[in-house]
């Protein structure tokens, strides 16, 4: 499965802090050593939302990120999580990179987001379905 670089950074956001961990452990068995160009920074990044009846854009409130970034088989990986889970954010750009660099773990971090995604369509889904019977739908009158 491909996904965009914006969609797999996306995705590895999302991901748990123990599938991300044990698969950049995976990445780096070969002995490859990472160089951190970015050690994980825990900080505040302003959160922005549009209003869905004018569609204006506002600025909702600052959440709790972190980022990292790091070189990897002659290419940067990076992520940013929300939290300060430090480990995952450093594991996300090793997998970032794993990918970029088209090294020998590359499809495992793919098939890593395809089930993450998988996870979170049927994570609305099932939200949807438990809001179906709250919805309200009118008759229009001719």
């Amino acid at each position: 499965m491909e996904f965009s670089r914006e969609e797999r950074a996306a995705l590895l956001a999302l991901a748990r802090s123990e599938e991300l961990v044990g698969l950049a452990d995976a990445c780096l068995a070969d002995g490859a050593v990472p160089r951190v160009l970015r050690a994980p920074e825990v900080g505040c990044v302003a959160t922005q939302v549009r209003e869905p009846i004018a569609g204006e854009r506002f600025l909702l409130g600052d959440v709790l990120a972190v980022q990292a970034e790091v070189e990897l088989g002659g290419s940067r990986g990076w992520s940013m999580r929300l939290g300060d889970d430090r480990a995952a954010a450093h594991a996300a750009a090793i997998c970032d990179a794993e990918v970029q660099a088209g090294r020998a773990h590359a499809a495992d971090v793919l098939d890593l987001c395809g089930r993450i995604a998988a996870r979170e369509a049927a994570a609305e889904a099932a939200e949807w379905a438990r809001l179906a019977p709250t919805v309200v739908e009118f008759e229009e009158l001719t």
